[in-house]
């Protein structure tokens, strides 16, 4: 089956394709191509971390398959809570991550590949997981933006026996030009084929929950569930956007920036009137955001209630007065965002938007199976009331957003992306991009891009410093000197005006394209 794949490393997006070029469908690419990713990208993404897919069949309804990460269901411990601060150093700027047993919560991916799979899915698993094993055993060159990612995340690498054995084997952090291996991540994917998906998810419970400083239980593991969801859907200049739904906000964010933009008239891309525009329409989407909808995320029409026009109108307003004032005026923490995304679409018909996530991971690597344990319990983004403050047996909120456009009730549009705070903002920019200045893809995620978030103002090199100067307000500018992974990672995939399949990766996270024939 022909069909096209994007993804956030050359091997992940060979793995999906070849699963197209041996007749299975975009389901099984991107099962295929997450499970490669867990070795490529392994410091992104994890079997045991969470994430989301968005799928829409050639027949049926789109659905949202939501595998995040769940609160565990209690706070008791049975141990002194094993759960400390580790610093990356980005040069201008330290950051702190929680790491640790108590840093876990319970992870989802390999739950909601399985289930997509048995589900969707076209190939047996035995033949999907051939790529991520071959992968693991012969190894993947480390290239220089993951021995950068090794680089920042070197004190949780190196935090543990586990966690040493796969990234610094001879003592030293793995540089690039050196091969990484994942042996007991491929015999652990032999064990899944031939035990069998429940024995898999058994034994991956029975390891966490013996160690001694977590939250996790059994009961934890026997009780998480896959929930499927309605996608969020929202026209937009004549196109219709399906994305990710509450409980997560990046999603909902996005379908606000898009609402407030509706009514602006956007004119050059890059110019004054155009980045001020997009600058506060990011910046009202935060105020919307910070006005409730993150307290009532979990409530039954949080969204509906968000984007309609009673709740959106102050906004409306407030935006075309900030923009009146600034155009007639005169006058950093750095987040690595630990995710990466991949799409697909088929030659028939079939789209799958999937982006998964460790956190920065635990440190802690589940024996015998080369899979580290998220550190989502321990992120400062998804648990915005403070540390232990999260509800019991709830699943958590996310940025992730997954996101499809269609024309005529058919994807022709297939994205997402990875970096935190900034996943809403990337994707927010590359749609627009398309629809409103009628990019091409590839230029589309190329072009460069900007940030609003808490009066700092983010811009990538390529807007004249000179000329946007009036736009500024009271906010504090950051001239990027590079493209750089702070803006995301939008890996894409389309039809271009000839129905023609084609992608677009990100070279902000080395994105690659591969095209099945």
């Amino acid at each position: 089956m022909g069909g096209v794949v994007a993804a956030g490393h050359k091997q992940t997006a060979a793995a999906a394709v070849a699963m197209l070029s041996q007749g299975g469908n975009a389901f099984d690419a991107a099962v295929a191509g997450v499970l490669a990713s867990c070795v490529a990208e392994s410091v992104l993404t994890s079997l045991a971390g969470g994430g989301f897919l968005l799928a829409h069949t050639e027949v049926g309804k789109p659905v949202l398959f939501d595998f995040f990460s769940q609160t565990p269901a209690s706070k008791k411990l049975a141990h002194p809570l094993d759960f400390y601060p580790i610093y990356a150093d980005f040069g201008d700027a330290v950051q702190e991550f929680h790491v640790g047993l108590g840093a876990m919560a319970v992870p989802g991916v390999f739950k909601g590949l399985v289930h997509v799979h048995r589900n969707l899915g076209r190939l047996p698993l035995a033949r999907v997981v051939e790529p991520a094993i071959a992968l693991a055993r012969q190894g993947v060159v480390v290239n220089d933006f993951f021995a950068y990612v090794y680089g920042l995340l070197k004190p949780i690498l190196l935090a543990t026996a586990g966690s040493r054995a796969i990234y610094a084997p001879t003592g030293e952090l793995l540089q690039a030009g050196d091969r990484l291996f994942m042996p007991d991540f491929a015999d652990a994917l032999e064990r899944l084929v031939s035990q069998g998906e429940e024995a898999f998810w058994q034994d991956m419970a029975a390891q966490i929950t013996q160690t001694q400083g977590g939250y996790l239980t059994a009961a934890d593991f026997a009780n998480y569930r896959i929930i499927e969801r309605q996608p969020l859907c929202l026209d937009y200049q004549g196109t219709q956007l399906l994305t990710n739904p509450p409980p997560s906000a990046g999603g909902g964010l996005i379908a606000c920036s898009l609402a407030l933009l509706t009514d602006c008239d956007l004119t050059a891309h890059g110019s004054p009137g155009h980045l001020l525009a997009l600058s506060q329409a990011m910046r009202f989407t935060n105020m919307a955001r910070r006005d409730g909808y993150d307290a009532r995320i979990h409530q039954p029409c949080v969204a509906e209630e968000f984007l309609s026009a009673a709740h959106l109108g102050p906004y409306r307003q407030g935006l075309e007065a900030e923009i009146a004032a600034l155009a007639s005026a005169t006058q950093i923490a750095n987040k690595l965002g630990s995710t990466t995304h991949l799409s697909v679409i088929d030659d028939d018909g079939n789209a799958a938007s999937v982006t998964t996530s460790n956190g920065e991971g635990s440190s802690y690597v589940i024996p015998g199976t080369g899979i580290m344990v998220n550190n989502m319990l321990g992120e400062e983004d998804l648990n915005p009331h403070g540390f232990h403050q999260w509800t019991p047996n709830q699943r958590m909120s996310s940025m992730m957003a997954p996101t499809m456009v269609l024309r005529d009730g058919r994807p022709y549009l297939v994205l997402g992306s990875g970096g935190s705070n900034r996943i809403r903002t990337a994707i927010l920019q590359v749609i627009s991009n398309l629809v409103d200045f009628d990019m091409s893809l590839e230029a589309a995620v190329a072009a460069p891009r900007i940030h609003w978030e808490n009066d700092v103002f983010h811009l990538e090199p390529g807007f004249d410093q000179a000329a946007l100067g009036q736009i500024m307000g009271s906010a504090n500018p950051v001239w990027w000197q590079a493209q750089n992974m702070f803006f995301g990672g939008v890996h894409a995939v389309g039809l271009d005006e000839n129905g023609i399949l084609h992608g677009a990766g990100d070279s902000r996270r080395r994105g690659a394209v591969a095209v099945a024939q």
